[in-house]
């Protein structure tokens, strides 16, 4: 069954979009420089030039590695772990039995149902009988 988890975000694009920002911070550095402009503004230059560099480093490696982050991502079950449950400690959940109390789950989408519904309220589609 496909299900939507937290996944792959920072991309490529992202890292992209860094080493352009790197690329302005070097021109804003040495126009600052070149101007005579307070330390300050070289010194921002330097320091956009810094994040820019540490952003590409972590799109790049998050857009080319194994378990990615992302906002969400549709995968098969036990395609790919859920990167935030490796993080924080949680446990993967096994699915629940459809005939575990008064409530089943739907086999389609995942929605809670009552025991003796036909068809899903979630989805729409008929419901295997449990036997």
């Amino acid at each position: 069954m496909k299900s939507v988890k937290p996944g792959r975000g920072p991309s490529a694009m992202g890292a992209a979009g860094s080493v352009i920002a790197v690329i302005f911070g070097i021109f804003w550095t040495i126009g600052a420089a070149s101007m005579g402009a307070p330390p300050l503004f070289p010194l921002f230059g330097v320091l956009f030039v810094i994040m820019g560099i540490v952003q590409a480093v972590y799109n790049f490696k998050n857009a080319t590695g194994e378990n990615r982050y992302s906002s969400f991502d549709i995968v098969e079950d036990g395609e790919e772990p859920d990167p935030l449950d490796q993080r924080f400690g949680n446990a993967p959940q096994s699915a629940p039995k459809p005939d575990s109390g008064d409530f089943r789950f739907c086999p389609y989408c995942g929605a809670k149902l009552g025991a003796e519904f036909a068809y899903c309220g979630k989805c729409g589609k008929k419901l295997p009988d449990i036997e």
